[in-house]
């Protein structure tokens, strides 16, 4: 697995957090994440494809990414909406897996090995459709 790092690849022309072609999913500790990662690695999944994102990754990279993207008009997708359930999970404390899956079999088959697993949320992110994998807790 290697470390997170948000690049411009992960955002959309206005900058709030995309990364098309990948599956976020939040646990509620490190311990959970740690431990999906290991499955998916088990599964077939390339320790490449798979980064861990801290609590605090996610509140002081993720979450500013939205800064002024509903000003002057609330935008028409759903990305700061998404940003913005993301941000509520880890200000609980949950952190994210985010792995590659560029493809539905690979998202299918990701979710499908994380079953039983912890996610509180997870999301794909598919060119202009954010899908909800696990829809985030009201």
């Amino acid at each position: 697995m290697k470390p997170f790092a948000l690049d411009s690849d992960m955002l959309t022309m206005g900058g709030v957090f995309y990364p098309t072609g990948h599956v976020l999913a939040m646990f509620p500790a490190a311990t959970d994440a740690y431990r999906a990662a290991d499955k998916l690695q088990a599964a077939g999944l390339d320790g490449d494809a798979l980064s861990f994102v801290p609590t605090e990754t996610i509140l002081s990279s993720i979450t500013h990414t939205v800064g002024s993207a509903d000003d002057p008009l609330p935008s028409v997708g759903t990305e700061a909406t998404t940003v913005r359930q993301i941000a509520a999970l880890a200000a609980q404390g949950h952190c994210a897996l985010l792995v590659h899956a560029p493809d539905a079999a690979d998202s299918d088959h990701a979710m499908q090995v994380l079953q039983g697993e912890p996610v509180a949320a997870a999301w794909k992110y598919r060119q202009l459709v954010i899908e909800d994998l696990v829809p985030p807790p009201a």
